[in-house]
């Protein structure tokens, strides 16, 4: 998949887990597990930006374009 979600470095950098994050941004475990696998097929902008206030950092911070081949 050429869009690397880097949520676990981002999520490291600021000593917060998953669990704390997905309740501070009012989603559940299992969505948020989705898309810190990459298997998220898209995500909305309000839980982008739930996530860039909560972590303090910038949408490009969470996703990166990796050209395939």
């Amino acid at each position: 998949m050429p869009i690397i979600v880097r949520l676990d470095v981002v999520l490291a950098k600021n000593k917060m887990t998953s669990k704390e994050l997905a309740s501070r941004i009012g989603i559940s475990e299992q969505n948020l597990s989705v898309l810190r696998s990459g298997r998220a097929r898209g995500v909305r902008f309000s839980t982008l930006q739930a996530i860039c206030a909560a972590l303090d950092c910038q949408p490009g911070d969470l996703l990166e374009f990796v050209e395939e081949g």
